[in-house]
């Protein structure tokens, strides 16, 4: 059974993250599943810190991102919005190269409330970093937009 609210088919979330931190850190979502959101970042001159390493920053972004996407699939995007509330990270093993992948599971969904458990994995599949963001559930319509959308704005 989906966790998702609607059609979340038919939503670019790519495209959305059009002029935002999201495209500047190279975040692509790479796949929707029934329960569960993944992404991947490249470790690469926009998300690694001055000794070469992935920054835990760049890491932070993308567990935040994951869960606030996450989460905006997550209610009736007519009625809800979702912002973010608290994050947490723990930095497992460096990383140097290549891509980390990111994987959104729900700790909890509520009305008011979600908790959302993000694994971010090295190319070997190593846990580079285990987080966890709680989402506040608003009662307005998500202001989510494309980048179109916003520059009218």
């Amino acid at each position: 059974m989906s966790v998702w609210v609607g059609d979340v088919d038919s939503i670019d979330l790519n495209g959305m993250s059009q002029g935002t931190l999201i495209e500047t850190l190279g975040i692509e979502i790479i796949e929707v599943r029934d329960d569960a959101i993944v992404a991947r970042m490249p470790v690469d001159h926009r998300t690694v810190q001055p000794a070469g390493v992935l920054h835990g920053g760049a890491s932070v972004a993308l567990a935040e991102t994951l869960a606030s996407w996450a989460g905006f699939l997550a209610v009736d995007r007519e009625r809800f919005h979702v912002v973010g509330q608290e994050i947490n990270a723990n930095h497992i093993r460096p990383v140097f190269t290549g891509w980390v992948t990111a994987t959104a599971t729900p700790a909890a969904i509520g009305r008011r409330s979600q908790v959302w458990e993000i694994r971010i994995v090295d190319d070997a599949g190593k846990l580079a970093c285990i987080s966890r963001c709680t989402l506040a559930v608003i009662e307005q319509r998500s202001t989510y937009t494309t980048a179109e959308q916003r520059e009218r704005s």
